[in-house]
């Protein structure tokens, strides 16, 4: 068991991940240095650790806002425009945060990656179980020949 969080999801072997599997990594590592950045607000290296967690996340975000606003970017416009709206409201509250500090106010910021972190690996998981569930069909002999499992 690591000593602090980050160091397990720090270890993990990206080259099998996913293009949402990296989205996910990233979320909930720029989260959680903003919720470190939260438990020692009152330290001297506050200023270092907030600076690393907001520029992180900035970084993380402003990816996913590049991507979003590519012409053949296959997402639906909708939810294109959802997070898009995330993150300008990220970008926003960011803003907030450096002008006046206050760790509360990276509450929300923190909620939002998780969630949305959270939401790319549920998609995920269904995918996943999708994809099982096809390959059962294509190996099973009824999945061919509807009759083949009948007794005569």
């Amino acid at each position: 068991m690591y000593k602090n969080p980050l160091q397990g999801y720090q270890e993990i072997d990206k080259a099998g991940m996913t293009g949402r599997d990296v989205e996910a990594y990233a979320l909930t590592k720029a989260a959680m240095a903003l919720r470190e950045c939260q438990q020692k607000w009152d330290s001297p290296e506050r200023g270092q650790l907030l600076d690393h967690a907001l520029k992180l996340n900035g970084r993380i975000w402003s990816i996913f806002q590049a991507e979003l606003t590519r012409v053949d970017n296959p997402m639906p416009p909708q939810i294109k425009q959802n997070i898009l709206k995330l993150g300008a409201f990220i970008d926003q509250r960011s803003i907030e945060v450096i002008a006046s500090p206050i760790p509360e106010a990276l509450n929300i910021i923190i909620s939002i990656n998780e969630n949305l972190a959270a939401g790319l690996r549920e998609s995920m998981a269904d995918e996943a179980e999708s994809s099982a569930e096809e390959t059962n069909l294509n190996h099973h002999p009824a999945a061919h020949n509807p009759t083949a499992s009948m007794a005569p």
